[in-house]
């Protein structure tokens, strides 16, 4: 049985970043990490399954301060990594784009305008722009617009990720300072044993052991944290995200004013990565009963993690004893009925382009991925943001990260170091 000081389950942006930081570092010297798929970055981490966004915390309207702040600092350990490549690898990974969040009506835009008064200190390259401002650069937003807007808009700076191309340029970094760095991908892992001196890993590969584990597998780690014994206080609600198709309508990337009443992300359109010459609007927020979005073979996972217990009936009762979330997952639904889905999401698209047409809009078939949510059912409610499980015994569980992708180098230099204080 061969040997190791750390592995890493999970070959995702989270999986890799902590690959490439225990290799930056040289602390260890036998690490290995082990992906059930045969490519890295296959499911959440793929462009196909998130918004392709650096989140900075400037028009994320759902921070505070102090979270934007922490967010700018993730955000900019991203940036220094691609700005450390040589300029064809850099090009490949991380974009400008000009990003806005937009307010309309004279609620929204009061809000913005206070917001902006008290982050535009911390975020010097912010501007808070009225309708001709915002037309400057993104006339599209403008044209037919009846209603009072403005936005608070960063012209310069980097947006957008290609997280898998980012997961696959850690590894090659990592075994580049580490040759003896192993990536083991088509490994899928059945059980975790805790035994004397570290981790027996049941592997379709065969067995290994590990002084350390980490497991960062979405949805899937509260799984095998749960087998194992931790973990217990949680369950997991998949929420779905869905997309939508426009020919390029946008320069940039244009968020919308969070609703403070809805624990899911307010519709946006960015430029797609992956599909040259178009908008990307979305994600939908659906619940579905999977921890991999289009891979029905999980749905006995999620029951597994997911029992009908009374906590968790009870935190999904809160949830729709609010009128406004009842509709909107009602809506959230309907959105992805074929021929109706289009003709309701096209009012929420037409909140950033007032004169997009419905020929223009298509659905973004087999794009979208899920975001495991996490139920607190001792506090019975759901747990937003960062969710991780650390007993303490030398194995992490990481199920969300928070802000996504963003935060994968700051959240593996956390990681790193508790990995090596613990050994």
């Amino acid at each position: 049985m061969k040997q190791y000081d750390v592995a890493i389950i999970g070959g995702g942006i989270s999986g890799t970043a902590l690959l490439y930081e225990l290799a930056r570092r040289g602390d260890v010297q036998k690490v290995v990490l082990l992906e059930k798929y045969g490519s890295l970055a296959a499911v959440n981490s793929h462009g196909r399954n998130n918004s392709q966004t650096l989140h900075c915390g400037d028009i994320e309207t759902n921070y505070t301060l102090e979270k934007a702040l922490q967010v700018q600092k993730t955000a900019q350990m991203v940036v220094d990594y691609a700005e450390s490549l040589p300029p064809f690898e850099r090009e490949r990974l991380i974009f400008k784009y000009p990003k806005m969040v937009l307010a309309v009506g004279e609620q929204e835009c009061d809000k913005l305008t206070t917001r902006y008064e008290s982050f535009h200190p911390h975020f010097p390259e912010m501007e808070l722009l009225d309708a001709q401002g915002i037309a400057t650069i993104e006339p599209m937003v403008v044209e037919g617009r009846e209603q009072r807007i403005n936005a608070i808009a960063v012209r310069d700076q980097y947006s957008a990720v290609d997280f898998n191309l980012l997961a696959h340029s850690f590894v090659e970094q990592a075994l580049r300072l580490q040759p003896g760095f192993e990536v083991q991908l088509g490994t899928r892992v059945g059980t975790i044993t805790q035994q004397a001196g570290g981790f027996v890993i049941e592997s379709s590969a065969g067995r290994l052991a590990a002084k350390s584990v980490v497991v960062s597998t979405g949805g899937h780690s509260l799984l095998f944290a749960q087998q194992m014994g931790y973990g217990q206080e949680y369950a997991c609600l998949p929420v779905a995200g869905s997309f939508y198709f426009t020919p390029q309508l946008l320069n940039g990337k244009v968020y919308t004013v969070q609703n403070d009443k809805l624990p899911f992300a307010a519709v946006h359109g960015d430029p797609d990565l992956l599909v040259p010459g178009k908008t990307r609007f979305g994600p939908t927020a659906l619940v579905l009963p999977l921890l991999e979005r289009y891979h029905w073979e999980t749905l006995p996972q999620f029951l597994r993690v997911t029992k009908p217990q009374l906590a968790v009936l009870r935190v999904m009762g809160n949830l729709l004893s609010e009128a406004e979330v009842r509709h909107y997952m009602l809506r959230n639904i309907l959105y992805e009925v074929p021929g109706l889905g289009r003709r309701l999401f096209l009012k929420e698209a037409q909140k950033i382009i007032p004169t997009l047409q419905l020929e223009q809009l298509e659905f973004a078939k087999g794009f979208g991925g899920i975001r495991p949510v996490m139920i607190d059912k001792a506090q019975q409610k759901l747990h937003l943001g960062e969710a991780q499980i650390d007993p303490g015994t030398g194995i992490l569980f990481n199920m969300t990260p928070s802000p996504g992708a963003t935060s994968c180098l700051g959240n593996a230099q956390r990681d790193a170091d508790r990995i090596v204080n613990f050994l």
